[in-house]
Formats: C-alpha cells, structure tokens, sequence
C-alpha cells in the first residue's frame, strides 16, 4: 500500500483505547510540557506580536488565544500560540525531525479541537496522529532537502494530519489535506536564521497554521498533490506508522530555554566550575570547543530575546551566574547586567574537529552532542573538561510537572497554576477540551 494511503489509514482508525499505557502516557507529557511552553512564552515581544494579528485579521470566536484575553478562527488561534510555544525555545524534539514537533502540534489541536468542541480523548488522539506523522515526514523531509528545513516545513504535514482526524474527514480528504500542506509548506532555511536569529525561527508558526488550513481546505473538496510520505524510496520509513509508536521512546524534553546545539558547552563548563570549586570572578577566559553548528550560533552580545537562545556565550554566562538558563535569563531585561556582559566577553567558541565529527557520526538516530571547555583562571590555573557528553534530556512525570510549575509560574498565579495543572493530568476524561482552553484564555 502506497504510503500517503497508510497513513490516512491511521489517521482514520487509530483508537486512544487500543494504545499501550507507554504511548498514551507519552501523549499527556507532550500535552503537559508544549502547553507550558506556550504559556510561558506569552510574555515574549513575537508572542504578543502575533497575537494581535490573528485576532485583527483571521477573525473569529472560535478558539482561544492563549493568556491575551483574545480569539481567533482555529487558523489563527493556532499561529499565535504555536509562535508563543517556541518562542523561548524550550519546547520539545523528536528523533528525525532535527527541530520541534510540540510547539506546533500542541497549539494546532487544540485550536482546532476547541473550534469543533472535541472531547480531551479526541484531543490525545490527535497529538499521537501528529507526532507519528511528524516524525516520519520529517525524515523524509530532511532526506529530500540538500538545505536544512527548520520545523515548519515537515511540521505543516504533522499538523494538518492531526487537524484532519480533529475534522473527521475522510480517506481521501486526508490525503489531500497531507498534499496541500505539503506543497505549501513554508521553505525555512534553518541556517539563514541561525547567521541572522529573528522572530521567524523555525518558522512554527506558519507550520501549525498551513496545517490547518490545509485540513480545513481539504475538509471543502480543495485538492492537493501526493505528499512525500508516499514516495517510493521513503516507504519503509513510513510502513511501520501504527505498529512502531517512536514517540514512546524518542521525544525529548529542554531543561533551558536555548539552542540544543550548546547545551553540551553549557553542561561542561558548569561541571568544571561545580567540581573545582571556582569563583566566577575568578575566571579569565573560557574556551568551548564544539561542533560546526554550535560555532556557527551568534557570536555577539544578544539585543533580542532570541538572539540570546541561539547562542552559546549568553547562555553559559547565563548559567554559570545563576545555575540555569530560564526566563528570568533569556529575556531582555536581564541583557543591561554587567556581571552576564563581563563573563560573555571572556568565552571564546572555537571549532573541534573531533568533537564536529562525533556530532556528524550521531545525529541521526542518537541525539547526543559532545563539547569540552577549558577555563583559565586569574592566577594562571587552567581547568579542563576534556570531553564531555551530553543527552537528549528526558524527563519523568514529577520532573515535567516541576518544569511546568516552573515555566507557568512566570504567568499563573499559584492556584490557577495548579488547576490548570490538574486539568492537563486529567485531559482524556474532559468531555469538551474547552474547559482547558477558555481557562487558560
């Protein structure tokens, strides 16, 4: 069977009740952790920027725009609180996709879902759909594409998957929907953002939007092309949709609010710093040596808030001053401090070519980033990490309800906070996903 009509076949059949306990418990983490990322970032300038377009122009009461007391159409809705969902760059990844399939897939249902008054179970359902779907076309997207596509390009397919089984439509709507989204979907060159970092990210927003779109039109008798999940040469990739559930295993979950690509930097200058003891004021240089993507992050001091997550000097200042890397650091009232400003000016990022060939050697399936840091000190000490590994983060329940009550702090107070919590915990029994949305509306 061609792979367009395998995967509609699963769209169309897939049952929350028939999923293991594993799959179904990984589908409320997803919901718990891109939920708190969207919410946390609503105190982002893009956030509240693309919040006040959508309900300007896709007008309508149809679904909620997250804490901006605003609605929108499902469209709308689904881009404003897709762009708050990444906008601090602490929302999930998922093995193949390089990039993040939670900040598009969480705000893009549960637009649509509230639109048509779907219950929390249909809501699960459809977040298993859109992360199987994304991490399959987004292999396939990485493999078909000699440029890196960001998120919002593979992310449209995963997005209007799961719009079309929130829709109910048919086998060959399905197809269709897939097609479209897949001929429109945004060309995101991933690098060009990483030379010049902007409100355009991963372009997610347009993802979860042409999502959408591509569903609602599909559901309207538009027409659109095969998609690339059904191209011949991609087909064993793509045959295993509803027997192998990859994100049981192989969706990860950010402990700070930057690019991945220097969290190894980060995690081994802290190691240097906590095992020898030493006193920030003490330190005279840094030297980080990584690979060729975490070099290529900006290098000057950061004017934006996202300037300051794709980098690897403002962070690990960030972190070596604070012992984290949240909003309290990442966002722009905290760029005016001298202390962060003084320890920026002392690292240096410099290409390894061992370390860039490790990087190249795992990529693909293991998700691991290697680094090594060497800080000299004042008095002339020299402390080195060698090289130092650092994992997909992953994290248990108690762990992804601590970082939710963390992020959400910054914009709940505690009791809301702690409902909003419960409501998360408890979504498949929600008979109207409403009583989530227009509460955290």
């Amino acid at each position: 069977m061609n792979g367009n009509d395998l995967v509609a076949d699963f769209i169309q059949n897939l049952k929350w009740d028939d999923l293991s306990k594993k799959t179904q418990e990984r589908a409320r983490l997803c919901l718990l952790d891109g939920l708190g990322a969207a919410l946390a970032g609503t105190l982002t300038p893009v956030s509240e920027i693309a919040a006040d377009y959508a309900s300007a122009f896709w007008k309508g009461e149809g679904a909620t725009i997250f804490l901006h007391g605003q609605k929108s159409n499902a469209a709308g809705a689904a881009f404003a609180n897709a762009c708050a969902g990444n906008a601090l760059d602490v929302d999930d990844d998922a093995i193949f996709t390089r990039g993040h399939p939670g900040a598009q897939l969480i705000p893009a249902t549960l637009a649509v879902a509230e639109s048509v008054g779907a219950s929390g179970k249909a809501l699960l359902e459809a977040l298993v759909i859109g992360y199987e779907v994304a991490i399959r076309a987004g292999r396939c997207w990485h493999a078909d594409h000699e440029i890196y596509q960001a998120c919002g390009s593979w992310g449209s397919i995963a997005c209007a998957a799961a719009s079309a089984r929130l829709l109910k439509l048919n086998h060959e709507q399905i197809k269709h929907a897939l097609g479209i989204a897949d001929y429109h979907a945004p060309n995101a060159p991933m690098m060009r953002d990483i030379a010049a970092p902007s409100m355009s990210k991963h372009a997610i927003g347009w993802g979860a939007l042409n999502g959408v779109v591509s569903a609602e039109l599909a559901q309207r008798g538009f027409t659109g092309i095969p998609s690339i999940l059904g191209f011949d040469e991609y087909h064993d990739w793509v045959a295993d949709i509803g027997q192998k559930y990859w994100m049981e295993d192989w969706v990860f979950y950010k402990e700070w609010c930057s690019c991945a690509w220097g969290h190894a930097a980060c995690q081994a200058a802290l190691q240097v710093v906590e095992k020898n003891d030493i006193a920030i004021e003490k330190i005279k240089h840094i030297q980080a040596r990584t690979f060729q993507e975490a070099v290529d992050l900006l290098q000057d001091y950061p004017a934006t808030t996202e300037e300051a997550q794709f980098s690897v000097k403002y962070p690990l200042a960030c972190l070596l001053l604070d012992g984290k890397i949240g909003l309290a650091q990442i966002l722009q009232d905290r760029f005016d401090d001298s202390k962060v400003r003084s320890l920026f000016d002392k690292i240096e990022v410099v290409l390894d070519p061992q370390i860039d060939r490790m990087y190249r050697e795992t990529q693909e399936m293991d998700l691991r980033m290697h680094s090594a840091v060497k800080i000299t000190l004042a008095d002339g000490k020299i402390f080195d990490s060698g090289i130092v590994e650092r994992g997909a983060d992953r994290y248990d329940v108690s762990a992804l309800e601590k970082k939710f009550r963390w992020l959400v702090g910054f914009v709940m107070e505690s009791s809301k906070m702690e409902e909003t919590l419960q409501i998360v915990k408890q979504a498949e029994h929600l008979k109207d996903i409403r009583e989530l949305t227009q509460f955290v509306g």
